[in-house]
């Protein structure tokens, strides 16, 4: 299956000083498109947090930025899960500039586990996460 795929337009809110998007507005965008690919999955947001007994942290990131983005451009964030075991994953991100060509922007790295909400060890992902990652993989 193909990668999902989120449309965006950059914001004011994005930028600093320098009319750029803040480096860090590039996790925040690329996590976007975790919730919209969650969300297109079927699984609901508004449940996500409550209380199943799991949390899903994220344990790692990495980025890298290939070229300047600013205001009003449009953008698409690619979104590729991949299991790492029974109680991981990994999501890679390309932020693509749209316009006039499209052009990789960005290329994000997030590493995520499972654990028990209550004991904070390691537990298996859970049943709709596990679907996800293997219907975009």
């Amino acid at each position: 299956m193909s990668a999902f795929r989120y449309d965006r337009t950059i914001h004011f809110s994005d930028t600093d000083a320098a009319e750029v998007v803040f480096f860090a507005r590039y996790l925040s965008m690329a996590h976007e498109g975790y919730e919209e690919a969650l969300a297109a999955h079927g699984i609901p947001l508004e449940k996500f947090f409550a209380d199943n007994g799991v949390i899903i942290p994220i344990a790692k990131s990495e980025a890298s930025y290939l070229r300047p983005l600013v205001t009003g451009e449009k953008i698409a964030i690619e979104v590729n899960p991949a299991s790492l075991g029974p109680s991981s994953f990994a999501i890679d991100f390309t932020i693509w500039k749209t316009a006039p060509t499209e052009k990789r922007a960005a290329v994000i790295r997030t590493e995520h586990v499972c654990i028990d909400s209550a004991t904070r060890k390691k537990t298996p992902l859970p049943a709709g996460i596990l679907e996800w990652i293997n219907s975009e993989s």
